[in-house]
């Protein structure tokens, strides 16, 4: 251990590479995943005395939650609709009980004001409260610099047992009880809901892709087409179908609407397969691939911020503008980090990143009224520590209730300002750059070394408050997620009347946990639940992270 003591860089990530080895293991259903592993190992090896300078953790958390908050930005205000908020009853509910039922533990039990913080970051199974609430009861008054160490390593200790048996808690509830529960079977529900959506076409296993590949381009020879114009033969199925190209004479031309076909001239039409041969018909036969006349499709990431786009369903773009939309196919939209069905009646949200398949022309045509198409090469790092800079300074502001000294701390700063900074680059994409991979990357990265880092630290002190609480934290974290799921699912069944598979999605987002809805989505086999899911996770990964210096100073007061 004297090697990592002497090293803390090699000792911050041997916690991590340790961590996340251990976050791969799998029970059932039930995987601790990489965050969970990491406060395992680093407790472990900071019970040695192992550590790493403070400063290391605050910079990491600053990132993680400026990340996180600029992910969701875009998405948490588009929620803030008659939609949106039917499902935000279900996220101020979580937050309430869980900070209700901390309040009343700390006070039965007589707990110090760092356990009841980490029991309320361990049963909510949200990570950013461990940050939120150390912050907080550093701001104390009253209190020692070693007495505040000793209760922020109390909230990291008290976290990851409660943050273990929540876990697997909402879990058990979310993928095998609640289905259970609501007498439904959720690999059947979900199918059937998706075939209601797909006006009953059933979805492919996870295992399967369609045998007829709905986007092809194909060839035909022009007989009984002689004469139409471009704009003609597009008519024929308009906005299923472009024509790409046309060879004659031996040469490759791309024509205009008005040029006009003549006997003889090959003609590659592009779109969805049932539009395309129907087209073809009219053209003449089927010819094999020409050489020279074939078009290679584009695939392309666009971030929607149209205002004419958001709101409606793929379907309903595609009929209410079909000059834009024609000859694309969308193969996937990803709303926060999350993917979501592709299909028609899935709704758009301003912030969505869709993925689009098609040719050229009608993918450029389609990113220039639609979006703004993602370059995963830049990133603005200049918006980027502005936004961080206004998250510290809102962090500063502090407001007296009583004796109670409150603020946001940087924390909820950061994911303040990372909300409406996400926000402002989807209403205006011209700068602001951060494509989501490199968010989603240093939003985990950043999560993983705060953790590590307060798992060091709290090492020395995990045992003792282990010995002292040894059935109560685990209870703790059973009944604090347990208790608001159950009161979720009645809410949301008899009085929202959400359909079972998107509620246990939803239930699985208001809790922000992510092993959850993996869990769901595998037992379901679709990814419908990802539905309720996306909504729940991005409000909730606003009011829970608030939790914390909430409860910090009900009781610290």
């Amino acid at each position: 251990m004297s090697l990592l003591r002497e090293n803390p860089v090699l000792a911050l990530f041997v916690c991590l590479a340790l961590g996340y080895l251990l976050g791969k293991l799998r029970v059932g259903p039930i995987q601790l995943g990489g965050i969970c592993g990491t406060l395992i190992v680093a407790m472990l090896i900071g019970s040695r005395h192992v550590s790493v300078d403070a400063d290391v953790k605050n910079v990491a958390f600053a990132l993680f939650i400026f990340s996180l908050g600029y992910i969701a930005g875009p998405q948490f205000f588009a929620n803030l609709n008659a939609k949106g908020l039917r499902f935000a009853v279900l996220c101020v509910m979580e937050a309430v009980l869980v900070v209700g039922m901390a309040y009343g533990i700390g006070k039965a039990f007589d707990l110090d004001v760092g356990t009841a913080a980490g029991i309320l970051a361990g049963a909510a199974t949200e990570s950013a409260v461990v940050g939120t609430a150390q912050e907080a009861i550093a701001n104390l008054s009253g209190i020692s610099a070693d007495q505040s160490a000793q209760l922020q390593n109390h909230v990291a200790a008290a976290y990851s047992v409660c943050y273990l048996f929540g876990l697997v808690s909402i879990v058990l509830l979310t993928s095998q009880i609640f289905p259970l529960v609501m007498r439904i079977k959720l690999p059947e529900a979900s199918r059937e809901l998706w075939e209601g959506l797909r006006g009953g076409k059933g979805a492919p296993a996870a295992d399967e892709q369609p045998a007829l590949p709905p986007l092809v381009g194909r060839t035909y020879l022009v007989s009984q087409g002689e004469g139409s114009t471009i704009a003609r033969v597009e008519e024929v199925q308009p906005g299923l179908v472009t024509v790409e190209g046309v060879r004659r004479d031996g040469r490759t031309l791309h024509p205009d609407q008005d040029f006009r076909l003549r006997r003889g001239d090959l003609v590659l039409l592009v779109g969805r397969r049932e539009a395309v041969i129907d087209t073809g018909h009219e053209l003449g036969p089927e010819t094999s691939g020409v050489p020279g006349l074939d078009s290679p499709l584009v695939v392309r990431d666009i971030v929607l911020t149209n205002r004419d786009f958001v709101g409606r369903t793929a379907g309903e773009l595609a009929e209410e503008q079909p000059s834009t939309t024609s000859g694309i196919y969308l193969t996937d939209i990803q709303r926060v980090d999350q993917h979501l069905p592709a299909i028609a009646d899935t709704e758009l949200h301003r912030g969505d990143t869709v993925t689009v398949t098609g040719a050229r022309s009608a993918v450029d045509r389609f990113a220039a009224k639609a979006g703004v198409g993602i370059r995963k090469d830049a990133i603005d790092y200049i918006y980027i520590s502005l936004g961080i800079c206004v998250g510290v300074l809102i962090g500063l502001v502090t407001v007296h209730a009583g004796n109670a000294a409150l603020s946001l701390g940087t924390g909820g700063g950061c994911l303040v300002s990372g909300l409406v900074f996400g926000w402002l680059r989807a209403q205006r994409p011209t700068f602001g750059a951060y494509p989501p991979v490199a968010a989603q990357t240093a939003k985990d990265l950043g999560l993983s070394v705060f953790i590590a880092v307060t798992g060091l630290a709290a090492g020395p002190d995990a045992a003792a408050l282990l010995k002292d609480h040894p059935v109560l934290l685990p209870l703790s974290g059973i009944l604090m997620v347990t208790v608001p799921a159950v009161l979720s699912l009645f809410v949301g069944r008899k009085l929202l009347r959400i359909e079972p598979p998107i509620l246990v999605g939803a239930i699985a987002g208001q809790q922000c946990s992510t092993p959850a809805i993996t869990a769901v989505t595998n037992v379901a086999q679709s990814s419908i639940p990802m539905l309720g899911y996306t909504i729940t996770y991005t409000i909730s990964n606003f009011l829970l992270p608030l939790t914390g210096p909430i409860l910090v100073g009900m009781l610290g007061s």
